[in-house]
């Protein structure tokens, strides 16, 4: 049975940032690195550009086989993990396979969550996870002239302009009462959807689909709870996702919506570390472990990760998540850095300018960021994100930091980072 001092299975940001973490402290020890995904690494988040043939599919790699060769990498591809025995430190192969191992991070990722909607077994569907994913997305949505996006969260919001640009006819059904509710505020959401209708798109808050039904090769019927019927050549679910996390079983590694981790990433069993969209770690904000999917906390997740398995004495300790989204749409932007909530005692300041579609929302309390949310305003995320994390005391430029975000946000970190 093959041997590894170090294993990492996935191959997304988390993945590769342990790798970088792993070997910036341990040039030598044996490392393998682990994949159901049959190409080299790429993000998730260059899916969209794919879509709509912005990035061909052979230019969105991450790294490159002399990446993995350079750092003494072994890589499997195309293989998944069916089951971890942590009782005996041994990772069972979806091919037959076993790797033993002195310590394992899990940075499986998540997968598209399937709606229990009646009929969807019947009916030919995309979602968008992966790359094939992407380039079967691509391929179709020329075909298309009658499209339904179910789910108005990122994912679905990017395919649904890809599918107007196409030409298609495109309807979008959300449960919720408006658009992007997981990312944006109310005020974002009316702008996100009139940029929608005013390029054609059909826009349908408020509403469940609870049956499909195939009408010929190429025609789905979708009926809404409220007995509306919809037609359509091409269905995305966009639902949202989910970590698969069938191969613990019977692990003893603890659970809950992700893989529990404290705040070096470590798992409740000592050699065993979980990074990235499969890990539920701590929140800034509250301390509750929370899932927060977003690309820089996978790779300061996996950073950590990788720092605690290969005992790097400047590890420090997870600062908590943070939310934090950009979403750019028909050449407009919002970005939301935060928490939406307005605590007690806390402040709320908002502007928005209806010629430009500019909107600033700030939360605040004692001096301190908490949130800041923009259409079309533009801010460092990145720098937002650390003035919250550290607790940064803002009550000598609020004013200055709620009428130009993006100069004071810079002259802070600028002091702050030196």
């Amino acid at each position: 049975m093959e041997q590894t001092q170090y294993l990492v299975v996935g191959s997304s940001h988390a993945a590769l940032e342990a790798i970088t973490a792993i070997r910036m402290h341990d040039p030598d020890g044996t490392l393998t690195l682990l994949t159901r995904d049959a190409h080299l690494p790429y993000s998730p988040t260059v899916l969209p550009y794919v879509v709509s043939g912005r990035s061909a599919p052979d230019n969105v790699f991450l790294r490159d086989t002399a990446f993995f060769e350079h750092n003494r990498v072994n890589v499997r591809l195309g293989v998944a993990l069916r089951k971890l025995h942590t009782d005996r430190n041994v990772a069972e192969l979806a091919d037959g396979v076993e790797i033993g191992y002195a310590k394992v991070v899990l940075a499986t990722g998540a997968s598209p969550a399937i709606p229990p909607i009646s009929g969807i077994d019947t009916v030919p569907y995309h979602v968008l996870r992966t790359l094939d994913d992407a380039t079967r997305l691509r391929d179709a949505m020329q075909r298309s002239r009658q499209a339904v996006v179910l789910g108005a969260g990122l994912v679905g919001m990017h395919a649904a302009e890809n599918l107007v640009k196409a030409g298609a006819n495109v309807t979008i059904v959300e449960m919720s009462a408006q658009l992007t509710s997981g990312y944006f505020d109310e005020t974002a959401a009316r702008l996100i959807e009139q940029a929608f209708t005013e390029n054609g798109a059909k826009i349908r808050t408020s509403s469940r689909v609870v049956r499909l039904e195939r009408a010929g090769e190429d025609e789905i019927v979708l009926t809404l709870e409220d007995g509306t019927t919809l037609h359509a050549d091409l269905l995305l679910v966009a639902t949202g996702v989910r970590p698969e996390l069938g191969y613990l079983e019977g692990s003893g590694v603890a659970c809950d919506k992700g893989i529990l981790v404290d705040d070096t990433m470590r798992t409740n069993i000592d050699n065993v570390w979980a990074a990235g969209d499969c890990a539920q770690a701590r929140g800034f904000f509250d301390d509750a472990p929370i899932m927060n999917a977003i690309l820089p906390d996978a790779t300061v997740q996996g950073r950590i990760a990788g720092m605690a398995m290969a005992g790097d004495p400047g590890l420090k300790p997870y600062a908590g998540g943070v939310p934090l989204n950009t979403y750019h749409f028909f050449g407009r932007h919002a970005i939301s850095v935060g928490s939406s909530k307005v605590p007690e005692g806390g402040e709320e300041r908002t502007r928005f300018d209806a010629d430009t579609g500019r909107h600033l929302k700030l939360i605040m309390k004692d001096g301190r960021l908490l949130g800041i949310y923009g259409v079309n305003e533009f801010f460092d995320a990145g720098v937002m994100a650390q003035l919250i994390t550290r607790r940064t005391d803002l009550s000598a430029v609020k004013d200055r930091l709620f009428e130009q975000p993006l100069t004071v946000g810079r002259e802070l970190m600028s002091q702050i980072w030196r």
